[in-house]
């Protein structure tokens, strides 16, 4: 029970504290001045424009035509393992359709999915290209980039154009590297160096 002696120490107590007039909220507003950081953030961002990571060019390329085969293996690739992959003996981890993508799109999309495979430890993989029957002048546009730029991937170790149950020469099979993790869990397990 609070006596009054105790309310009237208690006002004593507070006599000098006086309410907070601002509201109980941080302020989240800008700040006016640029600091010397912040503009130099924004000067360099200004000079150095993205830089594009992808090395896939971009320039003339040999056309191929509808029924032209896509062939290609890193050295060191074994015949045996090359030939299972031409016959499509692999099983199919992954597919990319590149259908009715401009040669820009189809560049991004190559680029970004071998990397995938790559990080997600995916070997066999698929790539839809088409054969540009449609085309008039007979040439298989994304088929004859696709040509090109997958030996300029590192993770690339062999290609062949797909056996026709999996879209034949409008597709190709892709053998990807290990990633550096699947490597060292190989060594790990049969203790190669």
């Amino acid at each position: 029970m609070i006596t009054k002696n105790d309310r009237l120490s208690f006002l004593e107590e507070m006599k000098d504290v006086r309410r907070i007039r601002k509201p109980n909220r941080a302020e989240i507003t800008s700040p006016r001045e640029l600091t010397p950081g912040h503009l130099e953030r924004q000067r360099s961002a200004v000079e150095k424009p993205l830089k594009d990571a992808n090395p896939l060019t971009a320039d003339f390329v040999e056309p191929l035509t509808a029924h032209d085969i896509l062939s290609w293996q890193r050295p060191g690739i074994q015949n045996g393992v090359f030939r299972k992959l031409r016959l499509g003996q692999y099983p199919i981890e992954a597919r990319l359709d590149l259908h009715r993508m401009t040669v820009e799109e189809a560049r991004k999309e190559v680029y970004q999915f071998i990397e995938d495979c790559v990080r997600y430890g995916l070997r066999s993989v698929i790539i839809l290209h088409g054969k540009g029957e449609r085309n008039p002048d007979g040439i298989a546009q994304l088929k004859s980039y696709l040509a090109k730029w997958l030996p300029e991937l590192l993770a690339v170790m062999a290609f062949h154009s797909a056996q026709k149950r999996h879209g034949g020469t409008g597709a190709v099979y892709v053998m990807v590297r290990k990633s550096d993790k699947e490597k060292q869990r190989n060594r790990e397990l049969y203790g190669s160096g």
